[in-house]
C-alpha cells in the first residue's frame, strides 16, 4: 500500500480516448500532444500507449529530443518551433518537425534542405505565434525545396464556447490560404475536434481529451464519452477530535463551531496539490466527500470528517479521477482549469501504470 501521493494511471482509458478522437475526426490523421511531460501523466509511458497515433506533438525542442533518445519513431512536430539557428540544425539531425512563426525561420529555412517537415504557423485570430496570409504565401514560394514537405497551422482562441463567430471566422482564414496554396493543414485542438468538424482538416492535434478531461466548462469528459486516464490518490494520515473555537492550520481560516472530527492527508502544494483549494476543495474517502478545512499545506491538507465518521488512520483518499470527484470540478473550485491541475504535479508524486480500471 502507498501511503504517500499517487497518481495511477490508466492506459486503457488513454487508448479508449484516442478512439474516440478517431470517430469524431474519422478522415483525419492524428497528432496526439504529449507536450509537459504528456499533461502531467508521464511522456514516455504516455507515448507508448498512444502508439498508434500518427505524430506527436511536444512544446519545445528539448521534449522532442528527449522522445527520440528515448527510440520514438514517429513524425514529432515542435509547436514553440526553434529559436536559434542552432536549434533548426539540432532540428534537422533529430528528424523534427518545426512549427515556423517568424520571418526568421523563414530564413534559417532557405540555408537549410535537410528537415524532414516544418509547419507554417498561419495568423488566424489568436494573436500569440504565427504569420500573417500574405508572408505566408510569400514563404510558400520561396521555399520551393520544402513544397511537398509542409502544411498549414494555426491555433483557435475560442474553440471551447460553442457557436461562437471567432471560430468560423478563423476557420475561413485557414480554408482560404488552404484552397490557394494547397497545402495540407493542422488546426483542431480537442474542443475543435469535438465542437467544429469543419476545422478537422487534414490533420487533427488532440491534447486534453485524451487523457479523458473535457475542454468545455459545462462538460465532465464522461459526458463526452471520454474516461479519465489519472486518478490521484493518497491517504488519511492522522484523525483528531475539535472543540468548539479550535482553528486549523496556518493563519486560523477554519474554526469549528461544534465538537467535530478531522483528518490530516497525505498531500499539499509540494506535490502540486492547488493552494486554491484551501476551504474550497473537496476529497473522496470511503465513497463520501468531505471539505477541505484550513488553508493547504506544503505537505497535507485538513479535512472535517463529520460525513465520514468511520474514516480511519491509513485509509485511502482519491483527490480525482472519479466519477463523483473529477478534475474538472476540483479545478472550478480551485479557479482554475484542469491543465493546470495534471500539469503541476511534482515528481515526487508517483505515477502508477496500470491497463484497464483503477
Amino acid at each position: 500500500m502507498t501511503l504517500y501521493p499517487h497518481a495511477v494511471i490508466n492506459l486503457e482509458a488513454l487508448k479508449h480516448n484516442l478512439e474516440c478522437v478517431r470517430k469524431f475526426a474519422p478522415n483525419s490523421k492524428v497528432m496526439s500532444v504529449i507536450k509537459a511531460d504528456a499533461y502531467g501523466h508521464g511522456v514516455t509511458q504516455i507515448a507508448s500507449a498512444l502508439i498508434d497515433s500518427d505524430a506527436f506533438a511536444v512544446a519545445r525542442l528539448s521534449e522532442g529530443v528527449a522522445l527520440r533518445n528515448a527510440g520514438f519513431n514517429h513524425a514529432i512536430t515542435i509547436l514553440e518551433g526553434v529559436h536559434t539557428l542552432a536549434e533548426l540544425q539540432t532540428a534537422v539531425e533529430y528528424q523534427l518537425a518545426p512549427v515556423i512563426h517568424q520571418p526568421a525561420h523563414i530564413e534559417w529555412l532557405l540555408n537549410v534542405t535537410d528537415l524532414p517537415y516544418c509547419w507554417l504557423m498561419l495568423e488566424t485570430g489568436m494573436h500569440r505565434l504565427g504569420l500573417p496570409s500574405k508572408v505566408i504565401s510569400d514563404a510558400i514560394e520561396r521555399l520551393t525545396s520544402y513544397r511537398n514537405k509542409m502544411g498549414l497551422m494555426s491555433h483557435f482562441a475560442n474553440s471551447d464556447l460553442y457557436d461562437d463567430d471567432r471560430n468560423f471566422k478563423q476557420i475561413a482564414v485557414m480554408h482560404q490560404l488552404a484552397e490557394q496554396s494547397g497545402l495540407p493543414i493542422c488546426m483542431a485542438n480537442s474542443a475543435a475536434v469535438i465542437n467544429l468538424p469543419t476545422s478537422h482538416g487534414d490533420w487533427v492535434r488532440p491534447g486534453l481529451m485524451l487523457y479523458g478531461i473535457s475542454p468545455f466548462a459545462d462538460k465532465t469528459g464522461a459526458d463526452l464519452g471520454l474516461k479519465p486516464v489519472m486518478q490521484l490518490k493518497s491517504t488519511l494520515i492522522a484523525t483528531q477530535v475539535l472543540a468548539p473555537g479550535h482553528e486549523v492550520g496556518y493563519g486560523g481560516e477554519w474554526t469549528a463551531t461544534e465538537v467535530c472530527r478531522m483528518g490530516v492527508v497525505s498531500i499539499g502544494y509540494g506535490d502540486g496539490f492547488n493552494r486554491q483549494l484551501s476551504n474550497a476543495g473537496q476529497v473522496m474517502i470511503r465513497g463520501v466527500l468531505v471539505p477541505v478545512i484550513g488553508r493547504v499545506s506544503m505537505d497535507t491538507v485538513c479535512v472535517l470528517l463529520k460525513d465520514c465518521p468511520d474514516a480511519v488512520t491509513g485509509d485511502e483518499v482519491v483527490i480525482w479521477g472519479h466519477e463523483s470527484l473529477s478534475v474538472e470540478s476540483q479545478a472550478v473550485r480551485a479557479k482554475t482549469i484542469p491543465y493546470e491541475l495534471t500539469t503541476v504535479l511534482a515528481g515526487r508524486v508517483t505515477r502508477k501504470y496500470q491497463n484497464g480500471q483503477s
